[in-house]
């Protein structure tokens, strides 16, 4: 079994590969208090990050989004979509916070419709009280009468994308986007209840483990406790950048 130059935590080189990129692998590293010059390992064991091909879009004005102030003041919501090792599918719902980018839940089933929504959204107010807002695409889901009466009872304003431009959400589609790579590619799924397993356990180190940029390099979950922290309950939020 070949190991990585110069030894990084003897740890093998297949897995060694898997690590993010070096920059946010030394923030990682300075997080838990150790120095090690993880870009230099990266050149010596001749390690890369594969980088996606991007599409080639029409070049239009780019609207930006609105920036939040505030934990709890926009909420964005997805699915993102796998299979287990038989063939089965099964439908993630991805919740993530537009200022603090905590993933606020992620509900893995076979099947999610307006009322699981609801049931799972009113569980995780119990703990971090309701958004402001929600922003959502035009699905179903999201478009259903359940969902719908409960935006109004519990007065949360819901913003809707334009059907076919998923940018005009690109806090969520970001997310998904590592959710896919760092957690779902990752692993082959054996049952339903593995698949949560590994989920909740991939939550737990985005949150409070994992560097964010947009964070100033700190994890989402302790970017979110020192804004609670200040008397004023604002902390400028910083420059929203594309890692």
């Amino acid at each position: 079994m070949l190991y990585a130059a110069d030894g990084v935590r003897g740890q093998p080189l297949q897995h060694v590969a898997q690590v993010p990129a070096h920059r946010r692998s030394a923030a990682r590293r300075r997080h838990q208090g150790q120095r090690h010059g993880v870009y230099r390992l990266y050149k010596l064991a001749d390690l890369s990050v594969r980088k996606r091909r991007g599409k080639q879009r029409l070049k239009l004005e780019r609207v930006p989004l609105h920036e939040c102030q505030t934990v709890n003041e926009v909420w964005s919501m997805d699915f993102v979509s796998d299979s287990l090792a038989s063939g089965r599918r099964i439908k993630c719902l991805t919740v993530t916070d537009d200022f603090s980018h905590e993933c606020v839940d992620i509900a893995v089933d076979h099947g999610i419709g307006g009322d699981y929504v609801v049931r799972v959204l009113d569980q995780v107010a119990r703990f971090r009280g309701y958004p402001q807002a929600v922003r959502t695409d035009q699905g179903p889901e999201f478009t259903s009468r359940s969902f719908m009466a409960w935006a109004q009872a519990k007065g949360v304003r819901h913003i809707l994308n334009q059907p076919g431009k998923p940018t005009q959400n690109a806090y969520i589609e970001s997310f998904n986007g590592k959710f896919r790579d760092e957690c779902l590619n990752e692993h082959w799924f054996q049952s339903l209840k593995q698949a949560r397993v590994e989920i909740a356990r991939w939550r737990i180190d985005y949150n409070e483990v994992r560097p964010h940029s947009s964070c100033g390099w700190m994890p989402p979950a302790k970017f979110a406790a020192q804004h609670r922290r200040t008397t004023s309950g604002a902390i400028p939020a910083p420059q929203q950048t594309q890692e």
